[in-house]
């Protein structure tokens, strides 16, 4: 650190009483990047110095558009792409004002062979963006993330929009932060759910549709009527999108993850393959499927595709974790040319028997979805904390919802914080719509409580003709139907620990059963495939992983107690 004495003048040598006096009320400004003050600080604070003290810690916050900000990004998902940062308005927009540039560093679609590559060769990006957790841990293990408490205490927003419970369960288990949440909320969001082609409904006589045996019913005459059209579209079922909606159907308080390839029983976590309503579900699935009543390019099939396909109007039926990013934009597509067309939201689907008021076609938490961490390959973390500090307040938020001002909206309210939206945020449906959907790649510290709130002050002043399909269908359906599932978070084992390497194991052999299961050419091979699942997983020891996912899932429930 580098530092600067106290210097006394001869004017200040001759009159002593007056330099002692001076001297207590004098503090060396420190230059290190923590805005810690020199040993020559006083340690009582005079009338003046909280003052000064202030104005020397806001002077050395780091101040976006003051000089250049320069960093790399890496998506650590398979599927990831940045797009490319200026070549849009609003990105271009913070490179010129914000003198921010950053450079996607690309995965090559092999994410875990090229972290391992990069953590190898010491040659990591300055921000890494994917799940929190294993590979979270392995990197601070290694020594190579940027603790971030410092720095939330010297900017804003973060430390007003995150929760501190949930900034308590983001520590790692040397007590320090050092992952920036992204979407992260106090309250039930998410989009998960089902969305019903409203031409091909109406002209079928809208029959209900509720329960799985109506579900079906419906896809049976869908096929029939309509030949060239897909009665159920799933999204991406290889990463359990649709797949996962079947199963909520079948189970009440359903907020286990699959991915974790157990379920909670009592107070232990036990095998998926012998939950009783996820075999149900994998058994309704395969019929679907072979019936042709589900899409067939279920495990194969890329976004792109899919969005096609809903922009079509060639679906009569859409069920993912986030069916909202599509149908929007296909409604307000299918909508401009045919008022009677478009998409709309059901009350999510159920077994007969179970109260749909307890079914969970999705889950949220506290936490969000994933997070980003500054590498020690930065050379200016604190710039970096600076820019995604700002990323995800009031200004940045509404950049990436609403795009720079002039076009959506003009202004802010006294609050300072909300924009006065023009009337473009209603007429031209579709190109917002759009833009929010070629953005989504670029939130990656997403402010849910802001957005929100936003978007639900203005929405509520409008008819319900005129309000953004989106945010109409949270605020009647999927906020009301996500599960709460903050305690179920950050179970994933290390990767090079005994419970990481069996956790592996078992997620290839959950992969292959999955699509296998799906294949299934009757009701009893399905389920013969998930007992040689169950007893594949068991004979690499899943069982001391169960004991593991037990044992962080019952110190969650302490850290959310309070305890």
């Amino acid at each position: 650190m580098k530092k600067r004495g106290t210097r006394l003048s001869q004017l200040m040598i001759i009159f002593m009483a007056v330099a002692v006096i001076l001297a207590g009320c004098s503090g060396g400004g420190g230059n290190s990047a923590s805005g810690g003050n020199s040993p020559e600080a006083p340690k009582e604070n005079g009338s003046n110095t909280g003052t000064n003290q202030a104005e020397s810690a806001e002077s050395q916050l780091f101040e976006l558009g003051k000089e250049p900000l320069e960093f790399t990004l890496y998506g650590n998902y398979d599927w990831y792409t940045m797009p490319k940062w200026g070549a849009d308005e609003t990105t271009a927009w913070v490179k010129e004002n914000k003198k921010v540039n950053i450079t996607e560093i690309p995965n090559g679609g092999n994410t875990v062979q090229k972290l391992n590559t990069m953590i190898a060769s010491g040659d990591l990006p300055d921000v890494i963006w994917g799940e929190r957790g294993a590979d979270v841990e392995r990197l601070r293990e290694a020594g190579l993330l940027v603790p971030l408490d410092d720095y939330i205490e010297k900017y804003p927003n973060l430390k007003k929009w995150l929760d501190p419970k949930a900034m308590n369960m983001l520590r790692s288990p040397d007590g320090k932060l050092y992952q920036f949440p992204n979407w992260y909320t106090n309250r039930p969001n998410g989009n998960a759910g089902w969305v019903v082609n409203k031409k091909i409904y109406n002209e079928l006589g809208s029959p209900k549709l509720e329960t799985t045996d109506d579900l079906y019913n419906y896809l049976k005459l869908v096929k029939e009527k309509y030949p060239d059209v897909i009665p159920l579209e799933t999204d991406l079922a290889s990463e359990g999108h649709g797949l996962d909606q079947i199963y909520s159907a079948f189970k009440e308080n359903n907020l286990s993850f699959p991915r974790y390839f157990a379920v909670p029983n009592g107070d232990k976590m036990t095998s998926i393959y012998k939950d009783e309503p996820f075999r149900e579900s994998v058994v309704y699935a395969a019929k679907l499927f072979r019936e042709k009543l589900m899409t067939q390019d279920a495990m194969t099939q890329t976004r792109d595709q899919v969005q096609e396909k809903l922009m079509n109007g060639r679906v009569a039926v859409y069920t993912s974790s986030n069916p909202t990013l599509y149908a929007m934009q296909a409604h307000a597509a299918l909508t401009q040319n045919d008022p009677d067309a478009g998409y709309f939201m059901i009350w999510p689907i159920h077994k007969e028997g179970l109260d749909k008021n307890k079914i969970y076609p999705g889950t949220y938490n506290m936490l969000g979805w994933n997070a980003a961490v500054i590498t020690t390959s930065a050379k200016n973390p604190e710039a970096i904390f600076a820019f995604l500090d700002w990323w995800t307040g009031p200004e940045g938020m509404t950049l990436q919802m609403w795009g720079v001002e002039g076009e959506f909206w003009e202004g802010r309210e006294a609050d300072g914080i909300t924009p006065k939206f023009t009337e473009k945020y209603t007429l031209e449906k579709e190109k917002l719509a759009d833009y929010q959907a070629k953005m989504d790649p670029l939130m990656w510290v997403g402010n849910t409580v802001y957005v929100d709130d936003i978007k639900g002050k203005f929405e509520a002043t409008l008819p319900e003709s005129e309000r953004n399909w989106s945010t109409y269908w949270q605020y009647e359906i999927t906020w009301k139907t996500q599960g709460d599932a903050t305690e179920f978070i950050n179970l994933f084992p290390l990767p090079d620990t005994e419970e990481g390497i069996t956790f592996q194991s078992g997620k290839d052999i959950w992969q292959k059963a999955r699509a296998q299961a799906l294949y299934a050419k009757t009701d009893e091979e399905a389920l013969a495939i998930l007992d040689k699942a169950h007893e594949d997983t068991m004979a690499i020891g899943f069982e001391k992983l169960l004991d593991y996912y037990t044992q962080r899932w019952h110190e969650n429930l302490k850290m959310i107690q309070g305890n």
